[in-house]
């Protein structure tokens, strides 16, 4: 094979992550060229309804797949927490890689941290996760839906429009926006469990085994561990983007893995949580198991009535 095509979205972020991923497939496998298929996706068409209204992060994907289903690219270049856990048949979920930061990130122009909010801050989120957890954290906050690529929601951000906005660190990162806002705050792991596969990147491919072949140099062992664990246990649970859970899975510098999983309703009134540590041996089994523990303690009822909660706002 000597042309491959990269399905993408057209934000910056989007665009940054695929021209990265092009840069090292042409750098392992000389003589390979690379280019990139630039698509819009019902979500980017969408702005002003929240995800959660109209299907969730899958709205992101469907018309690269469908590109790449009807042979017009190759591989698809995701944010790995925006790929649902169930793949469309003749696509795979063939790669993903070294893992960036996986935490939340609270951005503002005045205040350094989630304490240093005044009562009655608006902080802006699209994401129900992460609603549910800063309300559990500040039920005085103000949570306001937040759309657009990154540069627009900092915008909005520095036009006075949130006292404070929440994204992943990951994106802030690649982006090198750490000085564009003045103050970047990490949200710790203890204060808010990022979404499933947040700060890696999935690389979706067709069924062909030179495809595979060619992108196999973007494997990372641990980021496949670690997320493996966090997709079993939202799959589990059937929970997509309309319902809040957050799970994160570490692997440690001993071998062992840590384990943080949270769920509940959007307003941070009532969830689950839970941390543990295990064996990396039969982490396969490790997600799902931890799932089975939260249905026990009435997971799926109280997911049922977020979604209806989210449906009756």
């Amino acid at each position: 094979m000597k042309k491959l095509v990269i399905a993408t979205r057209g934000s910056q972020l989007a665009l940054w992550q695929s021209n990265h991923i092009k840069a090292v497939l042409e750098e392992q496998n000389p003589g390979l060229e690379v280019s990139l298929n630039v698509i819009v996706t019902t979500g980017d068409r969408i702005q002003d309804k929240a995800l959660s209204k109209i299907g969730g992060k899958g709205l992101f994907l469907k018309e690269l797949e469908e590109a790449m289903l009807r042979g017009e690219a190759q591989i698809a270049v995701h944010s790995l927490k925006d790929v649902p856990t169930v793949m469309p048949d003749g696509l795979l979920l063939a790669a993903i890689t070294e893992r960036e930061d996986a935490r939340d990130a609270l951005l503002s122009e005045k205040y350094t941290n989630i304490d240093a909010l005044p009562q009655g801050a608006v902080v802006g989120t699209s994401s129900l996760r992460r609603r549910m957890q800063i309300q559990k954290l500040r039920p005085d906050l103000i949570i306001k839906d937040l759309r657009g690529n990154v540069d627009t929601r900092i915008r909005k951000l520095k036009e006075g429009e949130f006292d404070a906005i929440i994204l992943a660190s990951a994106g802030i990162n690649r982006l090198s926006l750490l000085d564009t806002v003045k103050h970047v705050y990490p949200i710790s792991l203890e204060e808010m469990v990022p979404s499933m596969g947040q700060g890696a990147l999935g690389i979706e491919a067709v069924n062909d085994p030179e495809v595979l072949k060619i992108i196999a140099c973007l494997e990372d062992e641990y980021s496949r561990i670690e997320t493996t664990i966090e997709r079993d246990f939202v799959d589990e649970l059937q929970g997509g983007c309309q319902v809040p859970i957050g799970v994160n899975a570490t692997v440690l510098e001993d071998g062992n893995i840590s384990i943080r999983a949270t769920l509940g309703l959007p307003d941070g009134t009532e969830m689950l949580s839970d941390m543990k540590t295990a064996s990396k041996r039969g982490y396969e089994s490790i997600g799902r198991e931890i799932a089975a523990e939260f249905i026990a303690k009435g997971a799926k009822e109280l997911l049922v009535r977020a979604e209806a909660m989210m449906e009756n706002k």
